[in-house]
C-alpha cells in the first residue's frame, strides 16, 4: 500500500500480522525499503535470522500499467536480503508475489526452495502456511515460461524451428523454468504409451493411453500435459503445442491409466490460404509433466 506522508505531522499506523499456529515468534521489520536504513535493517534481519530454524522471505514486484520492467530481476535491495539469509546457513525459502516472468540467476543457486505464490489474495497466508507446512501437497503448472535471463526473450515453448540450436555463445538457450513446470512433495512415474491407432483419416478420433504412478510416500496431485507436434507441414509449425491436461490424484504407490482423445480438431492448421486443415503425414504425441519433461512419445500418421 501506498501512502503519503506529510513533513512534520504524526500519524498514528496499525500494521495487523499473525501466526496460527502458536508456536512461533513474529517480529516485524516495517522500514526494510527506506533507503537510508538498509544497512541497519539488513543487520537486523541477520540477527533474526540466525536465531531462526527456517527463514521464509516474501519477495516480489509490483505490477500495473505503465510499469513495463526493462530488467526482470527482483527490484530494490531483495536480492542482497537473499543472498544475505543464506549466508546465515539456515534454509532459506523465498516466497515469489507477482504475475510475471522473474530472473533468479543472481541467488537461486543459494537458495533451498522457491514457492512462486502469484497474486494471492485475501487468504493467501493460509494457504501458503499450510503448503509450507506440508499440510496442502501444491501441483501448480506455470502458465509462462521464466528466462534465465532477459536477452533470451522472447521465449516460448510453441516457438517455429530455427534450423539451428537455440543456444547462445554464451549462456545456454534453455530457460530457467519452462512452460508447464511444477514441483509437489511426491514423485510420479509415467509409462505404457499405447496409441488405438497409429492411422487414421482426417476425420477419425484416436485415444492415447498411458501409466501414471505415484512413486513417492505422499498423495499427491500430477498435472498430466498433452503436447503435439506437425512434423512435416506446407507452412512452418511450433516444435510443439499443448493440446490437453489432466490432472490426477494418487495415493501412495497407486497407479492408474490415463486417456487422452486425441480429435480431428486438434491436428488442424492454418495453410497459406488461411484456411484450417488437416494435412496428411506424420504427428508426434507428446506425454509428460511439463513442456521439457515429455516422457512419453509415439507417431500418428494421417493419411
Amino acid at each position: 500500500i501506498s501512502f503519503n506522508f506529510e513533513k512534520d505531522k504524526k500519524y498514528a499506523i496499525r500494521i495487523e500480522f499473525q501466526e496460527t499456529k502458536g508456536n512461533a515468534y513474529i517480529k516485524f521489520i516495517s522500514d526494510f525499503e527506506v533507503i537510508n536504513n538498509v544497512d541497519k535493517e539488513l543487520a537486523e534481519a541477520v540477527s533474526l535470522a540466525k536465531q531462526a530454524d527456517v527463514v521464509v522471505i516474501a519477495a516480489g514486484i509490483k505490477e500495473g500499467e505503465f510499469q513495463d520492467r526493462a530488467m526482470l530481476n527482483l527490484p530494490g535491495n531483495q536480492e542482497q536480503l537473499i543472498n544475505e539469509m543464506a549466508k546465515t546457513g539456515k534454509p532459506v525459502v523465498v516466497l515469489l508475489v507477482g504475475g510475471s516472468a522473474i530472473t533468479m540467476n543472481n541467488w537461486i543457486d543459494h537458495v533451498p526452495a522457491v514457492l512462486n505464490v502469484w497474486y494471492p489474495g485475501e487468504e493467501g497466508g493460509n494457504a501458503i502456511a499450510e503448503t509450507l507446512f506440508g499440510d496442502y501437497n501444491p501441483a501448480g503448472r506455470l502458465p509462462i515460461t521464466y528466462p534465465v535471463h532477459e536477452s533470451q526473450l522472447p521465449l516460448v515453448y510453441n516457438h517455429k524451428p530455427t534450423g539451428r540450436g537455440d543456444d547462445y555463445n554464451n549462456l545456454s538457450g534453455e530457460p530457467l523454468f519452462p512452460f508447464g513446470y511444477g514441483l509437489s512433495y511426491t514423485e510420479f512415474e509415467y509409462s505404457d504409451l499405447v496409441l488405438s491407432k497409429r492411422e487414421i483419416n482426417q476425420n477419425e478420433k484416436v485415444t492415447a493411453t498411458f501409466k501414471l504412478k505415484n512413486i513417492g510416500n505422499r498423495a499427491g496431485e500430477e498435472v498430466a500435459q498433452l503436447y503435439i507436434r506437425d512434423m512435416l507441414a506446407t507452412v512452418v509449425r511450433p516444435v510443439l503445442e499443448l493440446k490437453g491436461f489432466k490432472r490426477i490424484g494418487l495415493k501412495p504407490g497407486e497407479s492408474k491409466e490415463i486417456v487422452f482423445e486425441i480429435e480431428p480438431e486438434m491436428l488442424k492448421m492454418l495453410n497459406a490460404e488461411m484456411k484450417s486443415v488437416i494435412e496428411p503425414g506424420d504427428f508426434r504425441i507428446m506425454i509428460g509433466a511439463s513442456s521439457k519433461a515429455l516422457l512419453l512419445k509415439e507417431t500418428l500418421k494421417v493419411l
